[in-house]
């Protein structure tokens, strides 16, 4: 059994809020929400996806720039779910314009 608290971590305490929406908020068509990554939480969802060594390398590089240069000590499954939730949304809002589709098109 494990007797350490769950605790959240830094980018959850130190997260950007919304800003208070103005008084004829509901006269104006509202922008859709972004989606984020789920971050720091138990996952209960597992899916297996297999990467070359280049893609693996190119991810890791990621990770460490993201550590290095912005102070981001983050793991690679964060980074694939951020850049997931950054894809999905760019679909949602772009459709057949969006850059997945327009890569997948070109494959």
């Amino acid at each position: 059994m494990n007797r350490r608290p769950s605790l959240p971590g830094a980018a959850e305490l130190f997260r950007l809020t919304a800003a208070a929406a103005p008084a004829e908020a509901s006269e104006s068509v509202e922008p859709p929400v972004q989606r984020r990554g789920s971050g720091r939480t138990k996952h209960t969802t597992k899916i297996t996806v297999y990467v070359s060594d280049e893609e693996l390398l190119a991810l890791e590089q990621a990770r460490l720039a993201l550590r290095g240069s912005y102070s981001l000590g983050v793991d690679r499954g964060r980074v694939v779910r951020e850049a997931i939730a950054i894809v999905l949304d760019d679909l949602e809002t772009h459709g057949d314009a969006s850059l997945l589709v327009r890569r997948l098109r070109e494959q």
